[in-house]
């Protein structure tokens, strides 16, 4: 049986709380991202390896980057202010998160460069989005563990196939996709065939051991159309 009092704080106690929590700034660059701090689900932190990671890969400056599970947009922002993307869109399902990119795009006069949608994952993109890149911090676990803190928990991993599904009619065809996971809730193996399913293929692993891992440490799956050219630093990146 469900205890009151946490069904309660769940659903109205913690909404009216968040409500006027105050916002804060990060400032990554030239660029001061507004946010709460509800709002972080490890954009600030780990989201930031990021930047290091695709430096490393040397990966050229992207035409056009979308941050997938956004918030309030920490990683896609941060790639702007560091030079690794022209262009920017970001996409969230909470409004409060989308708001926080909104203000941020518009207390950085960045409306050229930055579109900012509130979509159920890809489901409220328009058609005329076409993206280079794609990253994102998506929530990484499917068990009941996890289900009172929805930033991180995708209940039989549906955000994940249905973003799968979907984000072909995006992606460029040479375009890359680098999603950020979490070795305590996934291996490779846990969206191998969601990808091929949709008609896509993994072309790097990187950080990743096969089997679930007690530490939460990070790898990233590097993901494109299954008639892709591999670029050269997603290359760099399967032999990292």
């Amino acid at each position: 049986m469900a205890n009151p009092w946490k069904t309660f704080k769940r659903q109205y106690y913690k909404p009216f709380k968040r409500r006027f929590a105050p916002w804060r700034t990060v400032r990554y660059g030239d660029i001061h991202v507004q946010y709460k701090k509800h709002l972080d689900g490890g954009g600030t932190y780990f989201g930031q390896d990021f930047i290091p990671l695709l430096k490393s890969w040397g990966m050229p400056r992207q035409e056009r980057a979308f941050e997938w599970c956004a918030g309030p947009g920490f990683i896609g922002l941060s790639m702007m202010a560091h030079g690794l993307c022209e262009t920017l869109c970001l996409a969230d399902i909470n409004p409060e998160a989308v708001e926080a990119c909104r203000r941020t795009v518009a207390a950085n006069r960045l409306e050229p460069r930055v579109s900012v949608y509130e979509s159920d994952n890809l489901k409220d993109i328009p058609a005329s989005e076409t993206w280079d890149l794609v990253v994102s911090n998506p929530p990484h676990f499917d068990d009941g563990y996890y289900e009172a803190e929805l930033r991180a928990h995708d209940p039989g991993w549906r955000l994940h196939r249905e973003f799968l599904k979907d984000v072909g009619r995006f992606l460029k065809p040479d375009g890359v996709i680098v999603l950020q996971e979490n070795n305590n809730g996934s291996t490779a193996a846990t969206f191998r065939n969601m990808i091929d399913e949709a008609g896509l293929k993994t072309v790097f692993v990187n950080n990743e051991i096969p089997q679930l891992t007690p530490d939460h440490r990070f790898f990233y799956l590097g993901i494109m159309h299954k008639d892709a050219s591999v670029p050269d630093w997603a290359k760099r990146a399967a032999a990292g």
